[in-house]
């Protein structure tokens, strides 16, 4: 038995929807353990585009288990939507293939009005999140005023729950936001059509992935958005709302720490953030823009441009530290084929000082300028490869030294965006 954990190594959007749509082949569970639907999974197979954002995305594979684990918070419309966009594709044919833990936080109709107005209040002060209400719901779970899938399914106490929160959601609504307030009999009346749908899915996520690696089974954990976006290690406070870095497993599905045995991290070969924050090496010219049109860098959630900058080896590194990441995978090697030559930032510069390690202040990083090594690009098409050797020697040159620069090995290279635009260097599952 092993166990395998992806989490995003940069600002989320690396490409881990791919991976953990491969590694699914070696396990028989996939289990999400934080965020809600701000985040957005894309897949290729074949010449058909599928995009997740609830669902883990080993579920384009039969036979194999999905579970939600308690740390996400979940929209029951969006979760339903993903549900019945999979079943018109011929997938998910067998409903005991997805669990979701009763635990689960459900984002209600506040929760998304307050996201959105707050941010429009904000001006240019604004976090920049996706506005689905993904704050506002780990607040509130925070706050032990949450309800949860378990309450959801109960209709008296689903109610009571809902009479109890409302009036002081209504008055922030209504009176500090100025957005109009929302009726209780519309939300009871829509969430209990959830109810019913969701009912069929609703089970122990903690007990299901215990049983599991208590008989042998691989079981993959899923994360979403990326290690600097964590709640306690991120660039807060332009960050997400949960712990997305390795050890936010334990806590979001209900395992303990000796049942983690390898943990990848996805990166970019450059680097993208989505929202305000800080980002040393932003490229905020003409390269930024080349980046972005040759990788398509556009949200899969809210469809907005992506930030670019050169691949942050400072960045990553505390990705290695934080999660104790036994591995990369490097996503979009090939959208740097067009270049010339091609920047690692190695390191910091901070009024004169050279900074090796991520700044965990924020006034320090968001001065802190980039030292840069230069590469030569190889400027051939590189989509085609099956295995290292197939790449240009240059090519090899700029992993080889990102690997270095990094502090930790890659066990897998994308070249493209299909299943088979991958070279598998190890098998992330061996201990």
């Amino acid at each position: 038995m092993s166990n395998l954990v992806i989490i995003g190594a940069q600002w989320g959007d690396e490409g881990k929807g791919k991976v953990v749509d491969i590694y699914t082949e070696y396990s028989e569970d996939v289990v999400r353990f934080q965020g809600g639907n701000n985040a957005g999974h894309t897949l290729v197979v074949g010449d058909e585009k599928i995009v997740l954002h609830l669902i883990p995305s080993g579920i384009l594979h039969e036979g194999k288990r999905c579970i939600i684990g308690n740390g996400v918070v979940l929209d029951p419309k969006v979760f339903l939507e993903e549900i019945d966009g999979l079943k018109k594709r011929g997938y998910l044919k067998d409903d005991s293939q997805l669990l979701v833990d009763g635990n689960v936080h459900i984002i209600m109709p506040y929760h998304k009005v307050i996201d959105i107005a707050r941010e429009k209040k904000s001006g240019d002060k604004k976090i920049g999140t996706t506005g689905r209400g993904i704050g506002p719901v780990y607040e509130d779970k925070i706050g032990r005023r949450g309800i949860r899938l378990y309450d959801l399914v109960r209709p008296e106490v689903f109610a009571r729950k809902l009479k109890e929160v409302l009036p002081e959601k209504n008055f922030i609504i209504e009176k500090y936001l100025g957005e109009k307030p929302l009726l209780e009999q519309e939300i009871i009346d829509e969430y209990s059509g959830y109810a019913a749908r969701l009912e069929k899915y609703l089970g122990c996520g903690s007990t299901a992935v215990s049983d599991s690696l208590d008989a042998g089974r691989n079981v993959l954990f899923e994360g979403a958005q990326g290690s600097l976006l964590d709640i306690d290690h991120g660039t807060y406070p332009f960050v997400t709302s949960s712990s997305t870095v390795a050890g936010g497993v334990c806590t979001g599905v209900g395992i303990g720490p000796r049942h983690i045995n390898n943990v990848v991290g996805i990166t970019k070969a450059y680097v993208t953030r989505v929202g305000s924050g800080p980002f040393p090496t932003e490229l905020d010219d003409e390269v930024g823009e080349k980046i972005r049109k040759e990788g398509a860098e556009f949200g899969a959630t809210t469809g907005r441009p992506r930030r670019c900058g050169w691949f942050d080896a400072v960045a990553v590194r505390e990705a290695v530290r934080l999660s104790g990441l036994t591995g990369l995978a490097i996503t979009k090697l090939d959208v740097l084929s067009v270049f010339e030559t091609i920047k690692i930032c190695t390191a910091y510069s901070h009024r004169g000082k050279l900074i090796e390690h991520f700044p965990r202040d924020f006034e320090i990083l968001k001065e802190c300028t980039p030292i840069y090594e230069e590469i030569e690009g190889w400027q051939t098409d590189i989509t085609g490869a099956k295995s290292m050797a197939d790449l240009p020697e240059v090519a090899r040159a700029y992993l080889k030294r990102l690997t270095e620069v990094a502090g930790c090995p890659a066990v897998l290279i994308s070249v493209g965006p299909r299943r088979d635009q991958t070279i598998q260097i190890s098998d992330p599952f061996a201990r």
